[in-house]
Protein backbone atom coordinates (compact mmCIF):
# COMPACT_ATOMS: atom_id res chain seq x y z
CA UNK A 1 0.00 0.00 0.00
CA UNK A 2 2.96 2.68 1.02
CA UNK A 3 4.47 1.39 -2.17
CA UNK A 4 1.27 2.42 -4.48
CA UNK A 5 1.15 5.48 -2.86
CA UNK A 6 4.82 6.94 -2.97
CA UNK A 7 4.35 5.69 -6.37
CA UNK A 8 0.93 7.88 -6.81
CA UNK A 9 2.49 10.82 -5.56
CA UNK A 10 5.93 10.92 -6.88
CA UNK A 11 4.31 9.79 -10.28
CA UNK A 12 4.13 13.99 -11.37
CA UNK A 13 7.48 14.85 -10.36
CA UNK A 14 9.00 12.02 -12.02
CA UNK A 15 7.72 12.79 -15.26
CA UNK A 16 8.73 16.64 -14.88
CA UNK A 17 12.12 15.30 -14.26
CA UNK A 18 12.16 13.04 -17.48
CA UNK A 19 10.48 15.89 -19.84
CA UNK A 20 12.71 18.60 -18.56
CA UNK A 21 15.57 16.83 -20.14
CA UNK A 22 13.68 15.01 -23.39
CA UNK A 23 14.25 17.24 -26.66
CA UNK A 24 10.89 18.22 -28.19
CA UNK A 25 10.27 15.25 -30.69
CA UNK A 26 10.33 12.94 -28.12
CA UNK A 27 8.00 15.28 -25.99
CA UNK A 28 5.74 15.50 -29.28
CA UNK A 29 6.17 12.04 -29.91
CA UNK A 30 2.91 9.99 -30.80
CA UNK A 31 2.63 7.48 -28.89
CA UNK A 32 4.45 9.28 -26.23
CA UNK A 33 7.86 7.96 -25.24
CA UNK A 34 8.03 7.62 -21.63
CA UNK A 35 11.83 7.08 -21.84
CA UNK A 36 13.80 10.19 -23.74
CA UNK A 37 15.43 8.71 -26.61
CA UNK A 38 17.89 11.90 -26.82
CA UNK A 39 18.14 13.07 -23.42
CA UNK A 40 19.90 16.46 -23.17
CA UNK A 41 20.49 18.84 -20.73
CA UNK A 42 20.72 21.65 -22.42
CA UNK A 43 17.86 23.75 -20.97
CA UNK A 44 19.37 23.79 -18.01
CA UNK A 45 22.98 24.78 -19.17
CA UNK A 46 21.33 27.77 -21.05
CA UNK A 47 19.35 28.63 -18.03
CA UNK A 48 22.52 29.30 -15.91
CA UNK A 49 24.73 30.34 -18.13
CA UNK A 50 22.62 32.29 -20.92
CA UNK A 51 23.16 35.73 -21.38
CA UNK A 52 20.88 39.12 -22.15
CA UNK A 53 17.88 39.67 -23.11
CA UNK A 54 16.29 36.37 -23.31
CA UNK A 55 13.99 33.51 -21.97
CA UNK A 56 16.91 31.74 -20.18
CA UNK A 57 18.65 34.69 -18.31
CA UNK A 58 15.31 35.91 -17.25
CA UNK A 59 14.14 32.97 -15.40
CA UNK A 60 17.60 32.94 -13.92
CA UNK A 61 17.11 36.41 -12.33
CA UNK A 62 13.45 35.38 -11.19
CA UNK A 63 14.97 32.24 -9.45
CA UNK A 64 17.71 34.63 -7.28
CA UNK A 65 14.65 37.35 -6.98
CA UNK A 66 12.59 34.53 -5.39
CA UNK A 67 15.01 33.47 -2.97
CA UNK A 68 15.96 37.12 -1.79
CA UNK A 69 11.91 37.59 -1.25
CA UNK A 70 11.24 34.09 0.16
CA UNK A 71 14.38 34.57 2.68
CA UNK A 72 13.70 38.24 3.68
CA UNK A 73 9.63 37.39 4.08
CA UNK A 74 10.93 34.30 6.81
CA UNK A 75 13.05 36.46 8.65
CA UNK A 76 10.77 39.48 9.04
CA UNK A 77 7.75 37.25 9.77
CA UNK A 78 9.87 34.98 11.95
CA UNK A 79 11.21 38.10 14.28
CA UNK A 80 7.93 39.73 14.24
CA UNK A 81 5.54 36.51 14.66
CA UNK A 82 7.77 34.75 17.05
CA UNK A 83 7.74 37.99 19.58
CA UNK A 84 4.02 38.65 19.15
CA UNK A 85 3.02 34.71 19.36
CA UNK A 86 5.27 34.86 22.96
CA UNK A 87 3.21 37.49 24.17
CA UNK A 88 -0.48 36.11 23.00
CA UNK A 89 0.71 33.14 24.54
CA UNK A 90 1.83 34.05 27.38
CA UNK A 91 0.70 37.42 28.66
CA UNK A 92 -2.67 38.36 29.76
CA UNK A 93 -3.88 41.50 28.60
CA UNK A 94 -7.47 43.26 27.71
CA UNK A 95 -8.43 42.21 24.29
CA UNK A 96 -6.31 40.04 23.79
CA UNK A 97 -8.49 37.13 22.01
CA UNK A 98 -10.04 39.87 20.00
CA UNK A 99 -6.77 41.55 18.65
CA UNK A 100 -5.27 37.64 18.11
CA UNK A 101 -8.56 36.74 15.98
CA UNK A 102 -7.93 40.72 14.22
CA UNK A 103 -4.77 39.23 13.19
CA UNK A 104 -5.67 35.91 12.16
CA UNK A 105 -8.93 37.54 10.22
CA UNK A 106 -6.67 39.38 7.69
CA UNK A 107 -4.85 35.93 6.54
CA UNK A 108 -8.22 35.27 5.62
CA UNK A 109 -9.29 37.52 3.66
CA UNK A 110 -9.40 36.06 -0.40
CA UNK A 111 -6.24 37.47 -2.05
CA UNK A 112 -8.14 38.61 -4.84
CA UNK A 113 -10.01 41.17 -2.71
CA UNK A 114 -6.70 42.85 -1.49
CA UNK A 115 -5.06 43.07 -5.14
CA UNK A 116 -7.06 46.81 -5.96
CA UNK A 117 -6.03 48.59 -2.30
CA UNK A 118 -2.13 47.05 -1.74
CA UNK A 119 -1.72 48.18 -5.45
CA UNK A 120 -2.95 51.88 -4.85
CA UNK A 121 -0.23 51.97 -1.72
CA UNK A 122 2.23 50.73 -3.39
CA UNK A 123 1.55 52.99 -5.83
CA UNK A 124 1.96 56.06 -3.68
CA UNK A 125 4.87 54.33 -2.23
CA UNK A 126 6.72 54.02 -5.38
CA UNK A 127 7.29 50.27 -4.60
CA UNK A 128 5.70 48.35 -7.82
CA UNK A 129 8.17 46.24 -9.88
CA UNK A 130 10.47 45.95 -6.98
CA UNK A 131 11.88 43.27 -4.87
CA UNK A 132 11.31 45.12 -1.83
CA UNK A 133 7.95 45.89 -2.11
CA UNK A 134 7.43 42.32 -2.72
CA UNK A 135 8.99 41.22 0.53
CA UNK A 136 6.23 43.88 2.31
CA UNK A 137 3.32 42.44 0.64
CA UNK A 138 4.26 38.79 1.53
CA UNK A 139 5.38 39.49 5.27
CA UNK A 140 2.45 41.25 5.66
CA UNK A 141 0.30 37.85 5.43
CA UNK A 142 2.85 35.50 6.31
CA UNK A 143 2.94 37.22 9.80
CA UNK A 144 -0.19 36.47 10.82
CA UNK A 145 0.50 32.82 10.34
CA UNK A 146 3.45 32.56 11.84
CA UNK A 147 1.61 34.30 15.37
CA UNK A 148 -0.94 31.34 15.09
CA UNK A 149 1.45 28.51 14.34
CA UNK A 150 3.62 29.74 17.09
CA UNK A 151 0.95 30.88 19.51
CA UNK A 152 -0.46 27.18 19.86
CA UNK A 153 3.20 25.85 19.85
CA UNK A 154 4.48 27.67 22.87
CA UNK A 155 1.14 26.80 24.68
CA UNK A 156 2.16 23.73 24.57
CA UNK A 157 5.21 24.21 26.41
CA UNK A 158 4.87 23.83 30.00
CA UNK A 159 5.11 27.14 32.21
CA UNK A 160 6.61 25.93 34.69
CA UNK A 161 9.82 26.17 32.83
CA UNK A 162 9.94 29.39 32.19
CA UNK A 163 8.68 30.28 35.88
CA UNK A 164 11.64 28.14 36.97
CA UNK A 165 14.12 30.11 34.32
CA UNK A 166 12.56 33.20 36.04
CA UNK A 167 13.11 32.14 39.57
CA UNK A 168 16.63 31.43 38.53
CA UNK A 169 17.40 35.10 37.52
CA UNK A 170 16.14 35.11 33.96
CA UNK A 171 14.00 38.47 32.46
CA UNK A 172 11.30 37.51 30.39
CA UNK A 173 13.20 37.94 27.33
CA UNK A 174 16.10 35.73 28.67
CA UNK A 175 13.68 33.43 29.28
CA UNK A 176 11.95 32.84 25.93
CA UNK A 177 15.86 32.96 24.35
CA UNK A 178 17.41 30.47 26.60
CA UNK A 179 13.98 28.05 27.48
CA UNK A 180 11.48 28.47 25.21
CA UNK A 181 13.17 29.22 21.99
CA UNK A 182 15.80 25.85 22.09
CA UNK A 183 11.89 24.04 23.00
CA UNK A 184 10.43 25.60 20.49
CA UNK A 185 13.10 24.71 17.63
CA UNK A 186 10.85 21.89 16.14
CA UNK A 187 7.96 23.85 15.39
CA UNK A 188 10.29 27.07 14.70
CA UNK A 189 11.67 25.38 12.03
CA UNK A 190 7.99 23.83 10.81
CA UNK A 191 6.83 27.20 10.47
CA UNK A 192 9.94 29.02 8.95
CA UNK A 193 9.26 26.44 6.16
CA UNK A 194 5.72 27.09 5.59
CA UNK A 195 6.20 30.74 5.60
CA UNK A 196 9.20 30.01 2.60
CA UNK A 197 6.30 27.91 0.50
CA UNK A 198 3.94 31.44 1.20
CA UNK A 199 6.40 33.51 -0.91
CA UNK A 200 7.77 31.23 -2.85
CA UNK A 201 4.85 29.83 -4.34
CA UNK A 202 2.88 32.82 -5.05
CA UNK A 203 1.81 34.16 -7.97
CA UNK A 204 -1.48 36.43 -7.64
CA UNK A 205 0.88 39.12 -6.41
CA UNK A 206 3.92 38.55 -8.40
CA UNK A 207 2.18 39.01 -11.40
CA UNK A 208 0.56 42.31 -11.27
CA UNK A 209 2.84 44.08 -8.96
CA UNK A 210 5.90 42.93 -11.07
CA UNK A 211 6.54 43.50 -14.63
CA UNK A 212 10.45 43.83 -15.39
CA UNK A 213 12.93 41.13 -15.09
CA UNK A 214 14.67 42.69 -12.54
CA UNK A 215 11.75 42.01 -9.85
CA UNK A 216 9.84 38.86 -11.23
CA UNK A 217 9.60 35.95 -9.23
CA UNK A 218 9.88 32.26 -10.45
CA UNK A 219 6.14 31.42 -10.96
CA UNK A 220 5.85 34.36 -12.62
CA UNK A 221 8.48 33.46 -15.30
CA UNK A 222 7.55 29.88 -15.74
CA UNK A 223 3.95 31.06 -16.47
CA UNK A 224 5.98 33.14 -19.72
CA UNK A 225 7.30 30.20 -21.14
CA UNK A 226 3.78 29.83 -22.11
CA UNK A 227 3.62 32.23 -25.11
CA UNK A 228 0.12 33.29 -27.77
CA UNK A 229 0.55 30.33 -30.28
CA UNK A 230 3.13 27.82 -28.54
CA UNK A 231 4.09 26.19 -25.25
CA UNK A 232 7.80 25.14 -24.36
CA UNK A 233 7.18 22.19 -22.51
CA UNK A 234 10.62 21.17 -21.75
CA UNK A 235 11.61 24.48 -20.59
CA UNK A 236 8.04 24.68 -18.62
CA UNK A 237 9.37 21.21 -17.20
CA UNK A 238 13.12 22.29 -16.19
CA UNK A 239 11.62 25.24 -14.49
CA UNK A 240 9.51 23.30 -12.30
CA UNK A 241 12.28 20.95 -11.71
CA UNK A 242 14.63 23.60 -10.18
CA UNK A 243 11.75 25.92 -8.69
CA UNK A 244 10.43 22.76 -6.16
CA UNK A 245 14.27 22.13 -5.27
CA UNK A 246 15.03 24.77 -2.75
CA UNK A 247 11.52 23.44 -0.56
CA UNK A 248 12.50 19.74 -1.31
CA UNK A 249 16.21 20.65 -0.02
CA UNK A 250 15.22 22.62 3.27
CA UNK A 251 12.12 19.82 3.81
CA UNK A 252 14.81 17.08 3.48
CA UNK A 253 17.51 18.20 5.68
CA UNK A 254 14.77 19.35 8.73
CA UNK A 255 12.23 16.87 7.63
CA UNK A 256 12.96 14.90 11.56
CA UNK A 257 12.33 19.10 12.99
CA UNK A 258 9.61 19.53 11.12
CA UNK A 259 7.04 16.56 11.95
CA UNK A 260 7.55 17.02 15.39
CA UNK A 261 6.74 20.82 15.35
CA UNK A 262 3.74 20.00 13.05
CA UNK A 263 2.66 17.15 15.86
CA UNK A 264 3.65 19.41 18.74
CA UNK A 265 1.73 22.15 18.05
CA UNK A 266 -1.35 20.17 17.36
CA UNK A 267 -1.32 19.34 20.74
CA UNK A 268 -2.83 22.60 22.14
CA UNK A 269 -4.41 25.00 20.31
Amino acid sequence: MAIAVCVVILAPFGWLLIASIANDNDLLAVPLHWIPQHPTFDRYVQIFTAQGDNVFAGFRSSFFNSLIVATSTVLISTTVGVFGAYAFARLRFRGRRAVLMFFLSTYMVPPIALVIPMYLVMVQLHLLDTVFGLIVVYSSFATPFVLWIMGNYFQSIPFELEEAARIDGCSRMGALFRVILPLARPGLLAMMLFAFLIAWDEFLYALIFTSTAASKTIPVAISEFTGRYTTNFGLQAAGGVLAALPPVIIAAIFQRQIVGGLSGGAVKG
